[in-house]
């Protein structure tokens, strides 16, 4: 995990290559049916790909100074938004890869050895295939960056304590989140080089 171009813009530029990003993704994913295997086209065609675009753009509800004087409820619901979207990534790049993963001896199963799809396992499981696999997509500093988000996004079911970071952490994940989101993305098939973001 390397931060090049993101670590010279600001957040908001972050941001908006991250709704620039997944717009493509949805775009052309949820469209697939005749470049990707059919299982997989209908599998993502019946996901909710475009609720990755519309929470990429709640990314800018967290980071203003407004947002931050409204203390740790704010926070907390900037985490569980970035989880959501990290989920999501990961789903979409299952999805797009459906075959194989039904063929991986590694793939989530139920009680009942029945492989269970991507668009339905939750970020904990997800993180498990994926530390399982060894993958050029995955590496133990994206299994910590994932555990660290995951922990404060479940601060949202808590009564009781627990650490949920800072507002400058969140900003600083936010940049991580478009490193992995361009690594998932340049390790997708496509019928051309037309899916690259451009960096604002």
């Amino acid at each position: 995990m390397k931060l090049l171009k993101s670590q010279e813009l600001c957040t908001s530029s972050i941001i908006e290559n991250i709704i620039h990003l997944n717009t493509g993704l949805s775009t052309f994913w949820s469209n697939s049916l005749g470049w990707a295997p059919e299982s997989a086209a209908n599998l993502m065609n019946k996901s909710r790909l475009d609720w990755q675009v519309s929470l990429s753009k709640c990314l800018n509800l967290w980071t203003s100074e407004e947002s931050r004087k409204l203390g740790d409820g704010v926070l907390i619901l900037a985490w569980t938004n970035l989880g959501s979207l990290i989920e999501g990534s990961l789903k979409l790049f299952l999805a797009v890869f459906y075959d194989d993963y039904k063929k991986d001896l590694e793939a989530v199963t139920d009680r009942n050895d029945n492989i269970i799809d991507p668009d339905t396992l939750g970020l904990e499981k997800l993180r498990q295939f994926f530390n399982r696999k060894n993958t050029m997509l995955w590496s133990k500093e994206w299994n910590d960056f994932v555990l660290k988000i995951q922990g404060y996004r479940n601060s949202i079911h808590a009564f009781k304590n627990r650490k949920i970071g800072t507002f400058d952490e969140f900003e600083d994940s936010v940049k991580i989140y478009l490193e992995l989101l361009m690594t998932i993305n340049s390790r997708l098939p496509y019928p051309d080089e037309m899916h690259e973001p451009p960096w604002y």
